[in-house]
């Protein structure tokens, strides 16, 4: 089974076409492979493939104004199936569509983004409005 690596231009379509005023906030789900894939052979493990990716693209991220606002450890799923697990669990904060649309463009990320595409076994990029924290479950602040 293939895994979920890069939007379809459908939906990247949609993203970009939704560019409402204000921050966005990514929930990275990532799965990695044990040997990353490089088209040109060259040996990694999915981790340095990675790595090799957040270094890389570090400078247009910072540049454009994102930053990481959460990360955590995988530890256990509790309600969902119980064979998923994930590497890296985050969420990175751009100040807008813009911004996430300029990074995806420049050319220094297209760069980068061959490592993660070699590292990634499966992913998900779920997109999502800041929101002010409520008190309990299922209040939606206006």
């Amino acid at each position: 089974m293939t895994g979920h690596i890069d939007p379809t231009k459908d939906v990247f379509a949609q993203f970009r076409d939704n560019n409402r005023a204000g921050p966005i906030q990514m929930l990275n789900l990532v799965r990695l492979k044990q040997r990353a894939s490089y088209p040109d052979g060259r040996e990694a493990s999915g981790a340095e493939a990675y790595a090799a990716y957040g270094r890389e693209s570090a400078p247009v991220f910072i540049r454009l104004g994102g930053k990481v606002v959460w990360q955590g450890q995988f530890e256990l799923m509790l309600i969902g199936p119980a064979e998923e697990r994930w590497d890296h669990c985050f969420i990175a904060e751009y100040p807008s569509v813009g911004a996430f649309v300029e990074m995806i463009r420049d050319p220094l990320y297209r760069e980068a983004v061959k490592h993660r595409q070699a590292a990634v076994e499966d992913s998900r990029l779920i997109r999502t409005r800041p929101l002010p924290v409520g008190k309990g479950f299922g209040e939606i602040p206006a």
